[in-house]
């Protein structure tokens, strides 16, 4: 291990946490940063995220970067000397390697700064609840708003030395999805005098797969997932509630539009067929990152002109990812980089490459100084 931002990463990994909880994460990364030569830089901080500025030596335009913080609340099992030392959280989705990854292209800046302003921004609370929307909303963001932007995500199903991406519609519309219900409970020996929650849910349940596939045009995609039911008490009293939370995934934003639509729809029916009341909360919501195609044309040109780096051109994917809200108005795009973990993003098992860290500084060093000098 001879790469500084490798043991960064490790470092950063042990210390993961929920979404705008993030304070020994952000105290980490003030501490770097201001070690840095300051000459060139302003930092300021937002919530328990931070934004850095890059002054250029002659500045037209400013390019904008962005990584994100936020852990999850899940127990590692990777078996790594270095594993997280926050019981049952874990940067389960890469962040550790996207924030080392953000460290060193900006510390290249800091040392040689290009002609052009360029704007960090490390941003809290991807996994929820959102940390995108509030942070392109800050005054500060305003200030220094980017001309263009670019973000990455590591993929453990790609190989490292590679990268994966596409122009136009690269993730998905995303919405969390949450259904009380709420009934009468009563003994199990006098179901008729009771409105049964656990009955409620699971007619629900097998209703809302009927939205994909009779509701949503067979050439378009959209998924309805219900991870999660709970209901009831003990095994002899019928439920008087119950809950389901899921997530709801589209390609546009009309089809998530119709979709909601036509869940609450069958909501309605539910609470008339069931004779019983029901709440729906809709959570988190991300918008669809969708790439700018000139600029990330030109980019996946660049890299396969000037780097080593092997470049896909993938598919959309129904993930989702609140950088979608900052190129949404901004000329912008985001790469999948190839980690090659044989578990998936979100796993307890997680185990991505770190090589992948010096390959993604160095080609990212070399895009931005050709953007940004040019």
């Amino acid at each position: 291990m001879t790469n500084p931002f490798i043991k960064i990463r490790r470092e950063l990994h042990q210390i993961p946490e929920l979404g705008f909880q993030e304070q020994k994460t952000q105290s980490y990364l003030l501490r770097y940063l201001k070690g840095l030569n300051q000459h060139n830089l302003e930092i300021i901080e937002w919530e328990t995220g931070i934004f850095v500025r890059i002054n250029g030596t002659a500045p037209t335009k400013t390019i904008g970067y962005r990584t994100d913080m936020d852990g999850l609340p899940i127990t590692e099992e990777a078996g790594l000397p270095f594993e997280s030392l926050h019981k049952g959280m874990m940067h389960a989705c890469g962040h550790d390697l996207h924030m080392s990854i953000a460290l060193g292209v900006l510390t290249h800046f800091s040392q040689h700064p290009a002609k052009d302003n360029m704007v960090f921004m490390f941003q809290p609370a991807e996994e929820g609840p959102g940390g995108a929307q509030p942070m392109i909303q800050s005054a500060i963001f305003n200030k220094w708003k980017p001309d263009m932007m670019l973000a990455l995500h590591i993929a453990p199903e790609y190989p490292v030395g590679s990268i994966a991406t596409k122009p136009g519609l690269l993730f998905a519309n995303t919405s969390e999805l949450f259904i009380d219900l709420f009934g009468k409970g009563g003994h199990a020996a006098y179901p008729h005098q009771t409105n049964d929650m656990v009955i409620a849910a699971c007619s629900l349940v097998s209703q809302l797969q009927t939205v994909i596939s009779r509701n949503v045009d067979p050439l378009d995609s959209a998924v309805i997932t219900i991870g999660k039911i709970t209901g009831g008490t003990v095994q002899n009293i019928i439920a008087e509630k119950a809950r389901l939370e899921g997530t709801i995934r589209t390609l546009s934003v009309e089809s998530m539009r119709k979709v909601k639509e036509r869940i609450e729809a069958l909501i309605r029916g539910i609470e008339v067929g069931y004779n019983c009341k029901a709440n729906i909360d809709y959570g988190c919501m991300y918008h669809q990152v969708d790439n700018d195609p000139e600029l990330t044309s030109d980019f996946m040109t660049y890299v396969r002109e000037n780097t080593a780096v092997n470049v896909i051109e993938c598919s959309e994917a129904m993930t989702g990812e609140d950088y979608g809200y900052m190129i949404e108005n901004i000329p912008g795009f985001m790469f999948w980089l190839g980690v090659d973990s044989p578990y998936g993003l979100h796993h307890s098992k997680l185990n991505p490459n770190e090589d992948a860290i010096g390959i993604a500084i160095d080609m990212l060093v070399s895009y931005m100084t050709e953007k940004g000098n040019n």
